[in-house]
């Protein structure tokens, strides 16, 4: 109360002198008030506007949204303290020197928010996506500035920081429309290869979510120590990825049974020099004797 001085005239708080203070205090609250409709407004255009690009995700715009926000709020701040006389070149100052130690120590928190901004604007993925970061895969389930969750196919929840997923390799499965399913079959080498190609060709045709507008893709991978590969690999909408993989799967062993064409599993052949083979037998007749 000491450095209250005359109502009329002029006061001091906190080392701020303030002249005519009732005149000082009713345009503060007047820019406040009117700041703050103003963000309001432009919040609600800004709002307005990203919802007619539909090119946007979700998270972007409330990112910007946010981002706008925080701005208007700072700079609405900032006015406020002119108004009251407030040096504010010495708060920018101190902010300034706690905010490079702050940073210094939160090096690793910074760069996941980094990383989820550039997540947020390139959108290199998006809620829902089946996507593989390293060794993990699964759907993403939420992006935030810190983390992105995913549900892996068993429905297991990883998070994974925004600036390990920055600089990973990542893999988008749901990205394009359609996805090309690659398969190989092995058959026997007395097999008809002709045949074969057939089979597999007239099990796409009957495979309602394989493509149409595609023609598969069939021929001679290699040939193996037991068996003669062939690729088989047929196009169908990302969602029905799974689906068509085990029914090609299924379908071309039955397939493969009904024409006759055998699929081979491995034989071991064993093969002894003559020699020994005379001394295996002369050891077996004479434990035979031996016996008698």
């Amino acid at each position: 109360m000491d450095n209250l001085l005359d109502v009329n005239n002029e006061f001091s708080f906190f080392g701020v002198h303030f002249a005519d203070p009732w005149a000082t205090l009713i345009r503060l609250a007047l820019i406040i008030i009117i700041g703050m409709i103003l963000i309001r407004i432009l919040l609600a255009v800004i709002r307005h506007i990203l919802k007619k690009i539909d090119s946007l995700d979700e998270m972007l715009n409330s990112f910007v949204v946010n981002a706008v926000r925080t701005v208007c709020i700072i700079i609405l701040i900032a006015i406020c303290l002119d108004t009251l006389g407030v040096n504010i070149g010495t708060i920018v100052a101190v902010l300034g020197a706690a905010g490079a130690a702050i940073a210094l120590a939160l090096k690793d928190s910074l760069a996941n928010i980094a990383g989820g901004l550039m997540i947020i604007i390139t959108q290199p993925f998006k809620k829902g996506d089946l996507i593989n970061i390293g060794e993990y895969r699964g759907r993403v389930q939420e992006i935030d500035l810190f983390l992105t969750t995913l549900r892996t196919l068993n429905y297991q929840t990883i998070t994974i920081p925004n600036g390990l997923v920055n600089t990973s390799i990542l893999v988008n499965e749901s990205r394009e429309e359609i996805r090309r399913v690659d398969l190989t079959f092995g058959i026997s080498y007395d097999s008809d290869v002709a045949r074969a190609k057939e089979v597999l060709r007239e099990v796409c045709r009957n495979a309602e979510l394989v493509l149409d507008d595609r023609e598969p893709s069939i021929g001679v991978r290699s040939h193996e120590d037991s068996a003669v590969v062939l690729d088989l690999m047929a196009w169908c909408r990302t969602e029905d990825y799974f689906k068509v993989q085990y029914y090609l799967l299924e379908q071309v062993k039955l397939a493969f049974d009904e024409a006759g064409i055998h699929i081979p599993y491995p034989h071991l052949v064993v093969q002894m020099d003559r020699v020994e083979q005379a001394r295996a037998e002369e050891q077996a007749r004479a434990e035979e004797q031996a016996d008698d």
